[in-house]
């Protein structure tokens, strides 16, 4: 039996950082019941890319969730709302503080109507602090919370991070969050409130740049793929593209020299780290004087056989087939409703003796699709 089967999430989130929480406890075994907009449904029902007219992204994030429309300020869709709630263990939203009181439904009100239920929120900034208030999207925090500063080549212009983690990493402790209010109630008997700001979660990442402006009062900057305060360790050129390597320390360093045959290990300017990052640029140099006259593979290979980390810099074509992400069920099929398309989507990461391994990903619900269900479910003429 899954950890959280017999869990019900009412999710009333929507694009990505919620649905991605939301998907993660789906993952552990939760049923979530996904309340949409009547009509449109999630935003990103709309998002490209689209196979046969239907959203891959959509697809992705929300299969294997159930979907009803209601509309939140309709006296009937309000009652459907309430008897959700009765059976709920958690809700979740993604609304701008306030959305829910104004709408009868904030956290006092429903804490005191159902106490065991526990009750999170992902916004921009968070229910308090003078911005609450204000609108975000994932560039927006990743600009205000450092993560631009350090993205990009040194000398270039910030750069976004290619991955959502503005909202993913926001979903990700927002799932925390849930499982350990879950926890909680097991020894109190009471729900909880978990307010997750985006802005707060890409601060908490950032551990060597909070370290390296609070030791030394200056704000490190963009260094393209090397890290800031450990040499060799970046991307480097191979004959026909890029690898990486992790020389983490200056036992590695002194195998890296050997695998390679450069006589570096002991020069003054290389033999150990703080020597290295001050040499960084001369460093790659003479390194790819070497990792250039053969293919990435070569140099991989040479690397894994002397227990060095390395690894190929690989688009999402060459990801969605890799051996290992394989072998992991990291790259799964999304089931098709009947007459639409079927996607692909990422597997489950969270990999547990407790947990049947996820192998094929349910359909994604048609917008309103499970009400029937749903209401069934309520009725008591399914109580699954």
């Amino acid at each position: 039996m899954a950890p959280l089967s017999g869990i019900t999430i009412i999710d009333l989130t929507h694009v990505l950082a919620g649905p991605y929480c939301s998907m993660t406890l789906a993952d552990l075994g939760a049923r979530v019941i996904k309340l949409e907009r009547p009509g449109s449904g999630d935003d990103t029902r709309s998002f490209p890319p689209f196979i046969a007219g239907e959203s891959a992204y959509f697809a992705a994030l929300n299969a294997g969730k159930a979907s009803i429309s209601l509309d939140l300020k309709a006296d009937d869709d309000r009652a459907i709302f309430e008897r959700l709630l009765a059976r709920a263990d958690v809700v979740l939203e993604n609304y701008r503080p306030g959305v829910m009181e104004r709408l009868g439904y904030g956290y006092d009100y429903l804490h005191a109507k159902h106490p065991r239920l526990i009750y999170g929120a992902v916004s921009g900034f968070g229910h308090t602090g003078p911005d609450a208030a204000k609108p975000a999207y994932d560039m927006v925090v990743q600009a205000r919370g450092g993560v631009m500063s350090i993205t990009g080549e040194e000398g270039g212009p910030p750069v976004r991070v290619g991955a959502s983690i503005g909202d993913i990493v926001a979903g990700m402790f927002l799932a925390q969050g849930v499982l350990a209010a879950l926890y909680d109630r097991e020894k109190t008997g009471l729900g909880a409130k978990i307010d997750i700001a985006m802005l707060d979660a890409q601060l908490a990442i950032q551990e060597h740049s909070v370290a390296i402006t609070t030791a030394t009062g200056t704000p490190p900057g963009r260094t393209g793929a090397r890290h800031p305060t450990i040499t060799p360790f970046s991307t480097y050129r191979a004959a026909d593209g890029f690898f990486v390597i992790a020389a983490g320390n200056d036992a590695m360093f002194a195998t890296l020299c050997t695998a390679l045959n450069l006589p570096l290990a002991t020069d003054p300017r290389f033999a150990t780290n703080a020597a290295r990052c001050d040499h960084h640029a001369l460093l790659k140099r003479l390194i790819e004087a070497v990792t250039l006259g053969a293919p990435a593979a070569h140099w991989i290979a040479t690397l894994e056989a002397a227990h060095l980390p390395t690894g190929r810099v690989q688009d999402m074509g060459q990801v969605l087939q890799d051996p290992q992400l394989l072998a992991r069920h990291m790259v799964l099929p999304v089931a098709a409703n009947p007459g639409g398309p079927s996607f692909t989507a990422a597997g489950n990461p969270i990999k547990m003796s407790t947990l049947d391994e996820i192998t094929a990903r349910a359909p994604a619900p048609r917008l309103d699709g499970d009400r029937a269900a749903i209401l069934a479910w309520l009725n008591g003429a399914d109580r699954a």
